[in-house]
């Protein structure tokens, strides 16, 4: 049986935290940001972590089980 591959597109995306969390950027903050508050553009800046229905599918992307 061949090795599991990660998937590129995740491999990209998403980083590990020390404590195991998984951390990830806002989506929304590449293009079209003059209609957008700049509240909102400052929000959209910070990292987030993955939430917890989410957390399965992207281990599985990132080959952690």
């Amino acid at each position: 049986m061949p090795k599991m591959k990660t998937k590129s597109s995740a491999k990209k995306r998403f980083t590990i935290t020390g404590s195991g969390k998984i951390k990830r950027k806002h989506a929304f903050k590449s293009h079209i940001l003059t209609k957008k508050a700049t509240k909102r553009k400052r929000n959209l800046t910070h990292a987030g972590l993955v939430h917890d229905a989410d957390l399965s599918n992207v281990k599985l992307q990132l080959c952690m089980k």
